[in-house]
């Protein structure tokens, strides 16, 4: 091989090493817990939500259309796992506080948390929200989309409560916390 060559190969293999990210993704967390006891994913259609009977603003129906699909990771916790739902709930929130997340809102909801961030501030390519109780576990949405904001998305969510949900496309969800 000529010294050229071994100088290319030297800088691509130094450009590949850099380049990896030894830092734990949302997305790998699914990847890696999609399979794993006391864990469950869920893609949620975005169609559990009827508006027949609502008349969206424009500003509406245009984060309605900018979300393309949700996926959920859940964790049931039990009076034996304990220990490991501290463990997993600290590696979310780990993941959560990265900079390139930014927090939206926070609050307590009964007895539990409930925290939604961004991936960015505009033009949204992703939402997530955690939430978490020690009585029945914890739970990750990610809402992804494209160039999703996140003024029209507070509007979309209010929207939504009047809205009629389809209970029987979030069972598989409902059922997993019961």
């Amino acid at each position: 091989m000529s010294t050229f060559m071994k100088y290319i190969a030297c800088i691509l293999i130094m450009a590949v090493l850099s380049s990896c990210n030894s830092k734990e993704t949302l997305q790998t967390y699914f990847v890696d817990h999609q399979e794993t006891p006391n864990f469950t994913t869920v893609d949620i259609p975005t169609t559990f939500v009827n508006f027949d009977d609502v008349n969206l603003t424009p500003e509406q129906e245009e984060a309605y259309k900018s979300v393309e699909r949700l996926n959920f990771l859940g964790y049931k916790i039990s009076e034996n796992n304990l220990d490991t739902y501290n463990q997993e709930k600290q590696k979310v929130k780990n993941i959560l506080n990265d900079e390139k997340y930014v927090e939206l809102m926070e609050f307590s909801l009964n007895g539990g948390s409930v925290s939604i961030k961004s991936l960015g501030e505009e033009n949204v390519d992703e939402f997530v929200v955690f939430g978490s109780s020690t009585q029945q576990g914890f739970g990750v949405v990610r809402i992804l989309g494209n160039d999703m904001s996140p003024e029209k998305m507070m509007a979309l969510f209010q929207a939504i409560q009047s809205a009629n949900i389809d209970d029987e496309q979030l069972k598989s969800v409902l059922d997993f916390f019961k």
